[in-house]
C-alpha cells in the first residue's frame, strides 16, 4: 500500500491491514514491481492481469477522496496502474456510494476479480462491514471476475448500470403516489 497519511490513523482501513500484518506498506517514490489499483490507471483491472499479479504482486494507493484532486500521484511507482470497475462501498464512512471505496475494499474487490476469493475474503475479516461489502457487489464481483479483457469488464459494468437504472424507472413507476399540492391545485384549475 502506498500511504498518502490524508486519513485517521485509528479510522485508516490501510492502516488497519498494517496492523494486521495482510498488507506491507511500500514509501511514496519507492518503485513497486506490480500493479498499483489507482485513480491514474488508464485500463481497468480485468481478470488478464492475474498471471502479472501472481509474479509482481497487487497495491494499492490509500489517500482520502476528499483529497484526491490534490494527492501528487506521480509519487507512485509502478509499471502497472489500473482503475477499478464499478462497485458500492459498504464501510461507514462512504455507505452505499459507488466507487468511493476504502483501500481495504478496492484491494479486496481487485483480488476477487482476479479470482482470488479466499484472500479477498481474508482481507475484509477485519472489518465489521468487510463481508458486507463482498455480499453487496457479489453479482457485480462475479460479473467482472467472469470476464478477460478491460473491455468485457466495462461492457459487464455498462449492461449492469443500464439494467438497474431501467428497472429503478420501471419500480418508481409502479408506486402509487398521492398527489402533491401543485398536482391538486393543477385539478382545480381545470376544474373550474
Amino acid at each position: 500500500m502506498y500511504d498518502f497519511n490524508q486519513c485517521d490513523p485509528k479510522r485508516c482501513s490501510g492502516r488497519k491491514l498494517l496492523r494486521a500484518d495482510l498488507i506491507t506498506e511500500v514509501k511514496l517514490g519507492q518503485r513497486f514491481p506490480g500493479l498499483v489499483l489507482s485513480p491514474t490507471g488508464k485500463y481497468t483491472l480485468a481478470p488478464r492481469d492475474r498471471p502479472f499479479v501472481e509474479q509482481h504482486g497487487l497495491c494499492v494507493v490509500d489517500c482520502s477522496w476528499k483529497e484526491v484532486e490534490r494527492t501528487p500521484l506521480h509519487k507512485v511507482k509502478a509499471p502497472e496502474h489500473r482503475l477499478l470497475p464499478y462497485l458500492v462501498a459498504a464501510n461507514s464512512v462512504n455507505y452505499g456510494k459507488p466507487c468511493h471505496l476504502t483501500c481495504a475494499e478496492a484491494m479486496a474487490a481487485g483480488l476477487y476479480i482476479l479470482g482470488f476469493r479466499e484472500a479477498a475474503h481474508r482481507l475484509m475479516k477485519p472489518f465489521t462491514w468487510g463481508e458486507h461489502f463482498i455480499e453487496l457487489n457479489k453479482e457485480l464481483l462475479e460479473l467482472y471476475a467472469a470476464c478477460n479483457t478491460p473491455e468485457e469488464v466495462i461492457k459487464a459494468q455498462n449492461e449492469y448500470l443500464e439494467r438497474i437504472d431501467k428497472e429503478r424507472e420501471e419500480h418508481s413507476r409502479d408506486i402509487d403516489l398521492p398527489p402533491s399540492s401543485s398536482e391538486e391545485e393543477e385539478t382545480e384549475e381545470e376544474d373550474e
